[in-house]
């Protein structure tokens, strides 16, 4: 305690001097009472001066209050310490979309944290969408948005738009903001990555299959360029495009592109930033998020419409994903600052964690 007390003096001396009313707050008796200090020894003068004069109880209130604030950070520190054991060196998955990428600030946030993942031995790839971008591109250019149960319609002047978006506009903010923040980010394209064919989208109603355009399903993950870039300590940052044997360019839904991705370089983790706290058991109510969903029991919570509408493709990857090796699955909200973190890093979490029924919690 003594020691904050001699550290706010050398932090605030002048201030010290000005307002207290201890008839020995000189410069001279300062450096003798530092002097005192080093030696260990503080003289009954001394303490009860503190006793009397309420400046230097506002000194030490302060220091209690720094001090209690730095044993806060410590306490973070150790709390992530066995997950930073746990987890370094290993690939983590991070898809990175929806209205998290509308805030600028929210953007900057998540690149600092994934860039700190990086700076700790934790090997992240970012893979990230970019609609809102699309779209606001295309209606500049007045080129009708339309969607066919939820999948974006994609034709030729489209997915050169979309094209254009994703890797001049989105990949290159992020992979800049990642370097600006001190990581080692490199932009990788998803047509060099995901091997796709043309697709179509079934009616739920109907079972009738609707033509999407230019809409792709990923048959094949080239994992070279992604295990290169690891390999190399880079974080790569990839589109959600793919390219078919003719080289035609293909819309990829991104979530489907990470999970496919995750699988194929075997992730340990696969992390969704959403719009969403994670899954709600009542969509009204967002603190009723479920922390676990294993797997045996996405069924019933589909047919208790829990799990509806654009959340069934997500959670049908995310088992597709589990099944192929990764160790868990999280849906967690990139509204939040730190959400990333505090997922990863303490012991409570944030989101909905999806596992395999034989998961050792």
């Amino acid at each position: 305690m003594l020691d904050v007390f001699f550290n706010l003096l050398i932090r605030k001396p002048l201030h010290f001097f000005k307002k207290t009313t201890l008839p020995f707050a000189r410069p001279d008796f300062f450096c003798g009472l530092l002097t005192v200090r080093r030696s260990g020894i503080l003289t009954g003068i001394l303490l009860h001066a503190i006793l009397q004069d309420e400046i230097l109880f506002n000194f030490l209130a302060e220091g209690r209050k720094i001090m209690k604030e730095l044993i806060g950070k410590a306490d973070v520190l150790i709390e992530a310490l066995p997950y930073i054991q746990k987890f370094r060196n290993s690939i983590v998955v991070v898809k990175f979309g929806g209205s998290a990428m509308e805030d600028p600030a929210l953007v900057e946030s998540t690149m600092r944290d994934i860039v700190l993942l990086e700076a700790i031995g934790i090997r992240p790839v970012v893979v990230h969408g970019g609609g809102k971008a699309i779209s606001a591109e295309l209606r500049k250019r007045d080129i009708p948005v339309r969607f066919v149960n939820g999948l974006r319609y994609t034709c030729e002047k489209t997915i050169g738009i979309v094209d254009d978006v994703l890797h001049n506009v989105v990949n290159t903010s992020l992979v800049r903001l990642g370097k600006e923040c001190g990581g080692k980010t490199i932009g990788l394209s998803g047509k060099g990555i995901l091997h796709a064919v043309r697709t179509k989208s079934v009616d739920p109603a109907t079972g009738e299959q609707q033509d999407v355009g230019f809409v792709g399903e990923i048959t094949a993950v080239n994992v070279a360029p992604v295990m290169d870039a690891i390999e190399a300590g880079l974080t790569p940052v990839i589109t959600p495009l793919g390219a078919g044997i003719d080289g035609q360019v293909y819309n990829i839904n991104a979530d489907i592109a990470a999970c496919r991705i995750a699988e194929a370089i075997h992730a340990r983790k696969l992390v969704f930033l959403s719009d969403v706290p994670g899954v709600l058991s009542d969509c009204d109510d967002p603190e009723s998020v479920i922390p676990t969903i294993r797997t045996d029991e996405i069924d019933g919570l589909i047919l208790r419409k829990i799990l509806s509408g654009g959340m069934l493709p997500k959670i049908k990857s995310c088992v597709e994903a589990l099944d192929a090796g990764i160790n868990k699955v999280h849906l967690i909200d990139g509204r939040v600052c730190h959400t990333l973190l505090l997922e990863i890093f303490t012991d409570h979490g944030v989101g909905t964690q999806i596992v395999r029924p034989d998961s050792v919690m």
